[in-house]
């Protein structure tokens, strides 16, 4: 395969001549493929479906320690799913929280909770400050970045390195800025790089000095379990290492079933010191007398201990890694050795992230909607929607079948070459 930054200008004109007589091609075939959200595909969610009857009228509804499910009260969550969510996420049953289906509602209501109360008993509101910044390692996850957008909260960019987060410069900002309270952080296969964050990181983040008092990280371990091989990341425990360098109040760990049983029906966990713990749920008895109990028992019963979801988890990993496959394989073979784009191979999680040529994931997007595809938009794996470079591009395997996924990674990958051709004779020209 020829590098395309070494060819002449007559070379690269009979490329593109070629590449746009393909793509012409393939916008007459009217495609209609969506690979822009990390959706599970419905085979996933067929591995769920014995949740359904798991439950019937004759089925006794009491939690182990007597609550009937069906009624009020259980306010931070049911004894077993409290147990069960503290194995996966190794912190203890007094550091839980189980809340409705969804760790984006909970992690939007925190923030919401600090901006009118402050992030504990005698801290200001955050909206009663002249500014409220985070910080946002980037490429990143949209949502989090919306949820600053809507609060008014400034956002600062802060570069993604191989083993997490540039942690100097995040050390630098922190202990410079008192208006800086919180970062997002994807710890293990992060969103959309598959990075998981190194032992050194985790402990920075617990360590740092910081000028704000009440700084938090916003910890989103959502793909916690959701390995690829049978040689998991492993991630050092951000509560413990906090607690260890005497700040235990620093972190609020997120994660949740959505992308492990039904995406609309989960269960989302918020984890963090006891004593955030409670200070949130003295807020929390204001808003509800309780979550869905019901749908806590049913996840209970059906994974009944945390090996049974291992298992499960292995199950989604043999429907999605093969799509994980096809795509790296593709981009190995029409974009590999032409120096147009680089690519790394998570080891789970839900995306991979693709960079183009400075300058060129906008025109690739656009390119691939007018042939039929559609991708997540460029730019929004970045604050305010901006990619300085214009190269980050998030592909989402899991949701398309295999067949469609194959036919969109060929539109994907000849839109990147001719994206890029195009760029290579503008600046040669």
């Amino acid at each position: 395969m020829s590098d395309y930054t070494v060819l002449s200008t007559q070379e690269l004109q009979q490329v593109h001549m070629d590449l746009l007589e393909k793509f012409n091609k393939l916008k007459d075939e009217n495609l209609a493929l969506d690979m822009s959200r990390g959706k599970p595909s419905p085979d996933q969610l067929d591995l769920s479906n014995g949740m359904l009857d798991i439950i019937s009228a004759d089925t006794p509804l009491k939690a182990e320690d007597g609550t009937d499910v069906r009624n009020y009260g259980g306010l931070d969550g049911l004894p077993e799913a409290k147990a069960f969510f503290s194995n996966i996420l190794n912190v203890s049953s007094n550091e839980i929280i189980i809340g409705g289906n969804s760790s984006l509602n909970l992690m939007h209501d925190t923030v919401a909770r600090a901006m009118l109360f402050g992030v504990n008993d005698g801290e200001t509101a955050w909206a009663k400050l002249p500014k409220v910044k985070f910080l946002c390692p980037s490429p990143g996850y949209d949502r989090h970045f919306s949820i600053c957008e809507l609060f008014n909260i400034e956002m600062i960019r802060v570069d993604m390195l191989e083993d997490g987060p540039n942690m100097d410069q995040i050390e630098k900002l922190v202990q410079e800025d008192e208006s800086i309270k919180g970062i997002w952080c994807v710890p293990k296969y992060s969103n959309p790089d598959g990075i998981t964050y190194s032992d050194e990181v985790v402990d920075r983040f617990a360590s740092m000095k910081t000028k704000a008092k009440d700084f938090r990280i916003f910890w989103d371990d959502a793909y916690t379990v959701h390995h690829l091989t049978d040689k998991p990341d492993e991630l050092k425990n951000i509560l413990t290492a906090c607690k260890q360098a005497g700040n235990e109040d620093r972190v609020l760990i997120f994660s949740s079933t959505s992308k492990i049983t039904f995406a609309g029906g989960g269960i989302g966990v918020l984890a963090s010191s006891e004593n955030n713990i409670q200070y949130f749920k003295k807020l929390l008895a204001m808003q509800t007398i309780g979550p869905d109990k019901l749908n806590q028992i049913r996840h209970i019963r059906f994974f009944k201990n945390v090996e049974n979801l291992s298992t499960h988890m292995k199950k989604h990993a043999s429907i999605i890694k093969p799509k994980f496959d096809m795509v790296l394989n593709k981009l190995e073979s029409e974009i590999g050795g032409k120096n147009i784009g680089s690519w790394v191979e998570p080891n789970g999680g839900y995306f991979i992230s693709f960079n183009t040529l400075d300058g060129c994931a906008k025109t690739v997007v656009s390119m691939a909607k007018e042939a039929g595809v559609k991708l997540t938009g460029a730019g929004a794996t970045f604050p305010y929607g901006h990619d300085p470079r214009d190269r980050n591009i998030r592909i989402a395997p899991t949701f398309p079948s295999l067949i469609e996924l194959e036919r969109a990674m060929d539109v994907f990958c000849l839109c990147v070459q001719l994206a890029s051709v195009e760029k290579l004779l503008k600046e040669q020209l």
